[in-house]
């Protein structure tokens, strides 16, 4: 494993050298993980915390590491000699990965001495930021595409690292599998490809190039047909070679299409295999496809079975950052919290103060999702008694829930600096996601004018908030926050 701990932002560093001349390194101190509203955002699939909590668990300086900050001329020994025993000791609470989150809702809260808290920032914004913003696109891909979705898209990420943990996240948003070898092997998940069109082109004809390559792969033929024409030369020889597999005793796997009109050719293709005899060969596409690309060809009547989907999937072509956000909300003075707030002159950038728990309020008669409540810590909410809730900002738009249930969505993943949440495989965290989204009305994700999912304040943590911004900025317009 490599060590990240210089993984982070000269600034947190410099901070941690302040906090530590002023004493303030060793007190407690609460930042949440959280995103703002984007147009893009429907909803979210949480991702990330297994790397996060690999990287807490393992936080230390080599000698190396402060070797290389002395040699920025910058830090002071007695900060340096600090560092060397340096270690995660604090408390991580997070939502589970594969856990459709939405704006503003505290998604992972460090609680750790402040220089730890700090100093860890950067890297969990990485891995949170980016594999959630991957996981969120390839749900909205894979609900699109109805399943069959293949992630090819590692010669397209920003870096290998993008490539690596994009894979990572896409299987966590319904991808049944990679082109990506070294994600196959680190992360247990299915690996699939064929050929390129430099295959076909480097023998002395389409039909030499497709009867090579079943020479090789019998059992698993899927064959590139549109080097150079997909309806003229490349199905037809497809054809021809299925043929010769079938005489010898080899059922062929089908064909791909990677670019022109895909609807067309597509239902072309599928006439023309079922009228040879193979209504069971499939017909994979890829070529810069994304959910809207998707939906056009299913809509169009694409004859289209599986998916692979590159460029627009693993970089998240329309909404490349998931703009996530590490801010302070509390410390912590002879065990007693202090709770703190961001205040901004736009009002979407004010932070919710104080230690925080989300809610997921369920009707128990569809057992879908209603809305989901921020609340402070310790809060309870009794599920026998009617629960009035409201717009954090529009607070005159209220409603009142009866006959519903309710479920913290966040739980403990670090205790004391070592994990407390067990490991789970990507099936696992799929098949988690697949629930929890059967759970939400088409409404809220579908992808043309969703209904924007209710995330409300409670009445103690909106007093609160309230409260702190009149401390700061009177008694004006406080009922914007």
């Amino acid at each position: 494993m490599r060590n990240l701990t210089l993984l982070t932002d000269l600034y947190q560093l410099t901070m941690g050298q302040g906090y530590f001349a002023e004493g303030k390194h060793e007190q407690l101190a609460a930042f949440d993980i959280f995103f703002r509203p984007n147009k893009l955002i429907t909803y979210s699939v949480a991702a990330g915390m297994e790397q996060a909590a690999e990287y807490l668990e393992d936080l230390h300086f080599s000698a190396e590491d402060i070797a290389y900050l002395r040699s920025l001329g910058i830090f002071k020994e007695d900060f340096l000699s600090y560092l060397k025993d340096l270690h995660f000791t604090g408390d991580v609470t997070a939502v589970r990965e594969g856990e459709l989150v939405f704006p503003y809702e505290p998604i992972l809260t460090v609680k750790a001495p402040m220089i730890e808290a700090q100093l860890v920032e950067t890297a969990l914004l990485t891995f949170v930021n980016h594999q959630t913003l991957i996981a969120s696109k390839a749900a909205k891909i894979c609900k699109a595409a109805g399943g069959g979705v293949m992630e090819f898209g590692l010669r397209r990420a920003q870096g290998a690292d993008a490539g690596i943990y994009g894979a990572r996240a896409a299987m966590i948003g319904g991808c049944v599998g990679t082109s990506n070898v070294y994600a196959g092997k680190l992360f247990d998940v299915p690996v699939s490809g064929t050929m390129a069109h430099s295959w076909v082109m480097n023998f002395p004809s389409e039909i030499e190039a497709f009867r090579a390559y079943a020479r090789s792969f019998p059992d698993g033929c899927l064959l590139l047909v549109d080097t150079y024409d997909t309806l003229h030369s490349g199905v037809p020889h497809a054809i021809e070679v299925f043929k010769e597999l079938r005489a010898a005793g080899h059922e062929p796997k089908g064909i791909r299409l990677d670019s022109g009109d895909l609807a067309y050719l597509s239902k072309e293709a599928r006439k023309m295999l079922d009228e040879a005899g193979f209504p069971q060969a499939i017909i994979c596409a890829s070529g810069d496809l994304d959910e809207y690309s998707v939906t056009s060809l299913k809509q169009q009547g694409a004859k289209i079975d599986s998916w692979g989907i590159g460029t627009k999937l693993i970089t998240s072509a329309d909404m490349p950052a998931l703009g996530g956000v590490y801010k302070l909300c509390a410390v912590f003075e002879g065990g007693k919290e202090i709770p703190k707030i961001k205040l901004s002159d736009t009002t979407e950038k004010i932070t919710n103060p104080g230690m925080k728990e989300v809610y997921r309020l369920y009707d128990r008669a569809t057992d879908k999702a209603v809305a989901d409540l921020i609340t402070r810590q310790g809060e309870t909410i009794d599920e026998r008694v009617p629960l009035e809730i409201f717009h954090p900002v529009e607070t005159w738009k209220r409603m009142t829930l009866s006959n519903f249930r309710v479920r913290n969505l966040r739980e403990p993943l670090i205790k004391g600096g070592k994990r407390v949440q067990k490991q789970r495989t990507l099936k696992e965290i799929n098949a988690y996601f697949e629930e929890e989204y059967g759970r939400f009305w088409e409404e809220y994700t579908r992808l043309d004018v969703p209904h924007i999912y209710k995330v409300d304040l409670s009445h103690q943590l909106h007093a609160l908030k309230t409260e702190l911004v009149r401390g700061y900025k009177g008694e004006e317009d406080v009922e914007t926050v």
